[in-house]
């Protein structure tokens, strides 16, 4: 099976449903976006598994589970109605609960937040970041998409959570590592 079609070559291509939009429709750049936090949480999970600090930890796992998530969320969001939706996996709440309880635990460890802190640090850390980022950006193109259609908002909890435990893995990252964080400097 060959892997070109060459069924988007005119700028269009299909939803789920075989219906054909513009590859700048608000629901491929939905998908589109999060297909891009996906591939930046590939390089995470790489990062954390060559990382002294994580070698015998479990964020790697945590982060191929989330990876799936993605991949759950990008069905629902290629499917323009709701019957084909609910054919799709969701991403249910106690995902959300998931990454709550993982934001918790890593907090607890961490000095108290009192300042901004610039992106960066170890490398695992300053790609979480730019995870982070990404995501924030997903979540963006997903509450365009909603507020032009009748999809639930689960997809936005979500996102708004991931984008939190982002951060916060990347606050713990550079914490085990013993990488002290950057504060913004405001008159440099």
């Amino acid at each position: 099976m060959k892997i070109y079609t060459k069924s988007g070559d005119q700028g269009e291509t299909s939803l789920v449903d075989g219906s054909r939009v513009k590859k700048n429709h608000p629901r491929v750049e939905a998908y589109g976006t999060l297909d891009e936090l996906n591939s930046s949480l590939g390089v995470c999970v790489a990062l954390s598994r060559s990382a002294e600090a994580f070698q015998n930890n479990s964020h790697f796992q945590a982060l191929q589970s989330i990876q799936n998530d993605l991949f759950n969320l990008g069905s629902q969001l290629a499917c323009p109605t709701e019957d084909w939706r609910a054919k799709m996996p969701e991403v249910s709440e106690t995902r959300v609960l998931y990454l709550e309880a993982e934001m918790d635990a890593m907090t607890d460890v961490l000095p108290p937040l009192k300042e901004f802190i610039l992106p960066g640090g170890h490398p695992f850390a300053a790609a979480l970041h730019q995870a982070r980022s990404l995501c924030r950006r997903a979540e963006r193109r997903v509450f365009e998409l909603e507020s032009s259609s009748n999809l639930e908002n689960r997809a936005l909890i979500y996102l708004n959570r991931l984008s939190d435990y982002l951060f916060v893995l990347a606050r713990y990252a550079n914490h085990v590592s013993q990488v002290p964080e950057l504060t913004w400097k405001k008159n440099t």
